[in-house]
């Protein structure tokens, strides 16, 4: 587990270019936290890292986004599911083992059907400041969070 603090949504947003780099086809990042703790914020800088060009928006409402950058993205935000059955209804499983990365926001909807190998992020925080816990489900992830450790300055 690494815990990076970020002072403003632009740091929030440079973690998460950073993390976007490093992901491949097949990775799964879970985003946790309350209403309005950066998980779009992060997504977005994500999506940056991972090649994706033009606005990157919420799917609150669409419940998926999909982007394509260096390979396919998949944002989904799970808030408004109510009943795992909907998940069903989406193909939530064809996205999980489908092609590209997929970034979950509100992952506790779906933990059921969740694959053991995922990045679990939890952001905390009020007014601009960030403490973000990044969690590898998955030996794979362990290098990962190393390197990103590394590229963001963190010594411990």
């Amino acid at each position: 587990m690494i815990k990076i603090n970020t002072s403003s949504p632009e740091e929030t947003f440079k973690v998460g270019r950073e993390l976007g780099k490093k992901l491949n086809h097949g990775d799964i990042v879970c985003l946790q936290g309350d209403l309005g703790a950066g998980k779009t914020n992060l997504a977005k800088g994500i999506c940056a890292g991972l090649g994706v060009k033009g606005e990157i928006t919420s799917p609150t409402y669409t419940i998926v986004n999909e982007y394509r950058g260096r390979m396919k993205v998949n944002h989904m935000d799970l808030y408004r599911i109510r009943k795992e059955d909907e998940l069903y209804d989406l193909g939530f499983e064809e996205y999980l083992y489908g092609d590209g990365v997929t970034i979950i926001e509100w992952p506790d909807k779906s933990r059921t059907l969740m694959p053991d190998n995922y990045l679990d992020i939890n952001l905390k925080g009020q007014g601009t400041e960030r403490e973000i816990r990044i969690i590898p489900q998955a030996n794979k992830y362990i290098e990962l969070i190393t390197e990103l450790k590394q590229d963001v300055g963190i010594s411990n």
